[in-house]
């Protein structure tokens, strides 16, 4: 079994259901006592969070490469970015480190492919709805039409994540707004949504809408455990 590098703390609310999709994945897959092989770093989520608010990507860049170092060193294998958001800087990280980054959008796009999607809803923080990282990744390479929400709904999304998600606070109405953003997303044509930000999930579930929902962080974890075992 290889060893899976996790970069997280973005935030760590979500990054511990990383440590559990892991386990959990390679305990289904093995069985008895069997558990994950994982390095992980942990980054204070308040300093990346003031560099994103400032746009000065270029440190933020540093600071994660710098600890992708650290994870490669302590015997990683490959490494997940347990963050949507922060795949912005993934060619900072790809360029400091000498191991593989599995890319949370190619995990997403891979899975979207085999379902059949070709237009897909995107929900996530502002950055990843409307910078083109994300997006235009998926559209290039895996030739998947991207829709996002109206900027009033963008504002929402982007606020509970960081107001209430990243404060490990679920509350009943953002889940309400959200279900409300996805059936617009479905109007508009959009034949599944991605959940493109780790903490989402943490609210909405597949049971609260008809909608197909893509889980980036579960399905990025199931592609890791997939490659760990592969050896």
């Amino acid at each position: 079994m290889q060893v899976i590098g996790v970069l997280g703390g973005m935030s760590w609310e979500s990054t511990q259901s990383y440590y559990r999709a892991l386990n959990e994945g390679v305990k289904q897959a093995l069985g008895g006592f069997h558990s994950a092989r994982i390095v992980m770093f942990s980054v204070d989520f308040a300093e990346i969070e003031t560099l994103q608010q400032q746009g000065d990507w270029e440190k933020a860049g540093k600071i994660l490469a710098e600890a992708a170092l650290a994870v490669e060193r302590a015997g990683a294998d490959f490494l997940l970015l347990a963050t949507n958001t922060m795949h912005k800087v993934a060619p900072a990280i790809e360029q400091a480190i000498r191991i593989p980054l599995l890319h949370i959008a190619d995990a997403t796009a891979e899975q979207l492919q085999k379902d059949g999607i070709t237009r897909v809803g995107l929900l996530g923080t502002r950055f990843t709805m409307e910078q083109d990282f994300y997006k235009a990744r998926l559209q290039d390479k895996f030739g998947i039409e991207v829709i996002v929400p109206a900027e009033a709904e963008r504002t929402t999304v982007h606020r509970i994540i960081f107001d209430e998600l990243c404060q490990g606070e679920v509350n009943d109405d953002s889940r309400q707004r959200y279900l409300e953003v996805i059936d617009h997303l479905h109007e508009q044509g959009a034949q599944a949504v991605i959940l493109g930000c780790t903490e989402i999930a943490l609210l909405v579930e597949q049971s609260h809408t008809h909608v197909k929902l893509y889980d980036t962080t579960a399905l990025h974890a199931s592609r890791a455990v997939a490659r760990a075992l592969d050896s």
